[in-house]
Parts: C-alpha cells; structure tokens; sequence
C-alpha cells in the first residue's frame, strides 16, 4: 500500500509503501482489547479502616463485676474509657459501623475480573485499529458534526517535519492539513452537568485529535494528545469510535520495525559447540603436513 508524505503545509513530498493500514478491520476484537485495556479504579476502604482502635478488652463484659458495663443501662458494643472513678467511667463507642469513626458496614471487596487477551490476538487488534482509522467513513461516524460533509482528505495522513514545528506552525499545520476536521482535533472542556461535579469529575473533556509521534521524537501541545509509539494502545485509535489521527514519518518507520522486522537469531551453546566439534573434526581429516603449516601460522 503506498501512502502520501506530506509537509507541514499539506503539499505532498513523497511517497511510501507500508503494510501497516492493510489488515482487514475486525471490530469484535477492537471492542474485546478495549474493554480489556479499561483502567479499572476498584473501590474499596484500606484494609483495617476503622479497626484500628483500643476498644476492645478495656471494659469487662462480665456480670456482677464492680468494673463491668453490664447492668447499668448503657449500650452492649465495644468502648473507649477515657477516665474511670471507681465503677463510673466515661467512654465513647469504636470499631462498630454504628459508631463514629467505626469501620463501614458491608463496604465494597474490590475485586476486578480482568480479561486476558492472547499476545496475537492483541497485535491483530492493534493493526486492525490502525487500518480502522485510516478509513474516512469510520471516522466521520464517531463525529456527528461531519456525517453530512464532503471530506477531501486522503487517510491515513503522515507528515514528515511535525517535531521541529513550534505551536504557532504547528497550529497553522492543522489547520491546512485537516481543513473540515479541525472543528473536532483541538480538545475541547466543558462544566459537567449534575452530582459528578463534586465527585472529581467536575468537567467533561473531547477527546479531540491524537498526534502518534516516533521514539525518539517530543512533543507537547496544548488541546492535542501526543503519544509515542511504544506507548500507544488499542484504545487509544478506537475507543467508542475510529479517533482522528495523525502520525509522523518516525512513528509509521518504528511502527514498521514493531510489527514486521522479525527479531535476529540468537545463538544458543549448543550451536556453538557444535561448531567447535566441526573444527575438531577436521583438524583430525587434515594431513599432518597442513597441521604444521597451521601451527607456524598461528604462532
């Protein structure tokens, strides 16, 4: 597949054939990745909150006893004596969930069903994501705004000179280069509206355009999500919706040399010694006038 290289001004440079767009899309397995990847946030207190106090054992629970509680109208659950004056003593109520400061009654486990998703299975999402989102038509479905428009913009786009730009250039890049879609590429913030305002999510955040930059590569630009290579999951191309994108020409080369350059043969002992016994052997086949001759050379 030969892809367009294109400049910060959206002229086409050059161009580049890569297999990496070509994997046919499988949404199922996009869907199953994402839902595995979620950050799960279990909610559960600490292990001894609320439990961690003197109550128990401070007070007899013995009838007839001149120290006990028991007799004297006062309530049957473990106590905090803070002074004593014979029989009397004041105290406070602890560790029971009634109690101020007493532990939660029936509080959440915090246990997580995490998926498990085979190492193929995971890299065959990723292309699939990658090809997902170089398809115009899945795109213009996650934004509403654009279902109606006309799109001349060829996809996947890759522009060569992205990390050398400064935020005014990189701006005026965009805006040559994705012409309707810039309505949805900058991030955009507003108020949440009821409860979760109080709940640390007081506001509500698009998750705008996705800049895939290479290993080697930095960037940071307000209103846009920069992600390296090896830091790049399947949610992050597909979650509800093909993601607008845009990639650097380093990040389609160490995208490349992730998923198709096949790792260098690493020799074992086995194999090496093998090759001594074949040196060996045929010293011994050569004649001993030759071995001489090797000798002297190598002294």
């Amino acid at each position: 597949m030969k892809l367009q290289i294109l400049n910060h001004e959206g002229k086409k440079i050059k161009e580049k054939e890569t297999r990496l767009f070509e994997e046919p899309i499988r949404i199922d397995i996009i869907r199953k990745v994402v839902e595995a990847e979620r950050e799960w946030h279990p909610n559960a207190p600490t292990l001894y909150a609320g439990m961690n106090r003197s109550a128990s054992g401070n007070v007899s629970r013995r009838r007839h006893v001149w120290k006990s509680d028991r007799g004297k109208g006062m309530a049957r659950i473990p106590k905090k004596a803070f002074w004593r004056r014979g029989t009397q003593f004041s105290w406070a109520g602890a560790i029971v969930p009634s109690t101020r400061g007493g532990r939660r009654a029936h509080p959440p486990h915090g246990n997580v069903n995490i998926k498990k998703i085979n190492k193929k299975e995971s890299r065959k999402a990723l292309l699939s994501s990658l090809s997902y989102v170089s398809s115009v038509d899945e795109v213009k479905k996650k934004y509403s705004t654009l279902e109606s428009k006309k799109i001349n913009v060829a996809f996947p786009l890759i522009v060569s000179d992205l990390s050398s730009l400064d935020t005014k250039q990189f701006n005026s890049a965009l805006q040559t280069i994705l012409n309707e879609f810039i309505s949805v590429a900058i991030q955009k913030r507003k108020l949440r509206a009821g409860r979760g305002k109080s709940r640390g999510r007081k506001y509500k955040t698009t998750s705008g355009l996705l800049v895939v930059v290479g290993n080697n590569e930095d960037k940071k630009i307000r209103g846009v999500e920069v992600k390296k290579v090896s830091d790049i999951c399947v949610s992050d191309f597909a979650e509800n919706g093909a993601r607008l994108t845009i990639f650097s020409e380093k990040a389609v080369d160490d995208l490349e040399q992730l998923f198709f350059n096949e790792p260098k043969k690493i020799e074992t002992k086995t194999e090496e010694r093998r090759d001594i016994r074949k040196i060996r052997k045929a010293k011994k086949e050569m004649k001993p006038e030759t071995q001489k001759n090797v000798k002297e050379k190598n002294k």
